[in-house]
């Protein structure tokens, strides 16, 4: 059985400025805040309103190609016009779903430099590095199943049968 770990909303905040203040501080400095759906879209909301940032956002977990992989294209088009994109998720667990951005923007001619990461959790176990975090775990040793403020609204048994769908992140 998983541990389901709830991450308060004041929390999810704090992460939130956290993150700002890194976006502040860095000579970086991105035109988008892009959303990675379904995750990432509220903490990049979020994130837009403490920046000042605008938010665009792609839908990488519905696997609909029409509002995933071709959105990356224009995004990618937009990089080669010289602006720079954040990209930001709830979770660098695995490495899988920015593996799978990197490799389609740069397909789509990305200009390298212009596009970076970002995560509320950061797994340093992962196959994929980001550029901005709130918080570090290790998955060798962490198994805790997160739930966010925008999925505990879910009932139990949807927020359970999304944990046993990635057994291998719980166990």
């Amino acid at each position: 059985m998983p541990v389901f770990t709830d991450i308060p909303q004041a929390d999810f905040v704090a992460a939130i400025r956290a993150l700002a203040a890194q976006l502040a501080a860095d000579d970086w400095a991105p035109d988008f805040i892009i959303g990675v759906g379904r995750g990432g879209l509220v903490p990049a909301v979020f994130l837009s309103h403490a920046s000042g940032l605008p938010m665009l956002s792609v839908d990488f977990s519905s696997q609909v190609e029409d509002f995933s992989d071709e959105p990356l294209v224009k995004l990618a088009m937009r990089t080669r016009g010289g602006e720079r994109l954040l990209f930001l998720d709830d979770i660098n667990d695995s490495g899988r779903t920015i593996a799978h951005l990197r490799r389609a923007l740069a397909a789509a001619g990305a200009v390298p430099g212009s596009v970076r990461f970002a995560t509320l959790i950061d797994n340093i176990s992962s196959a994929e590095r980001v550029d901005y975090r709130h918080r570090t775990i290790d998955r060798r040793e962490t198994k805790d199943w997160f739930v966010f403020p925008w999925e505990a609204v879910a009932p139990a048994t949807a927020i359970a049968a999304d944990a046993a769908d990635v057994p291998g992140r719980i166990a």
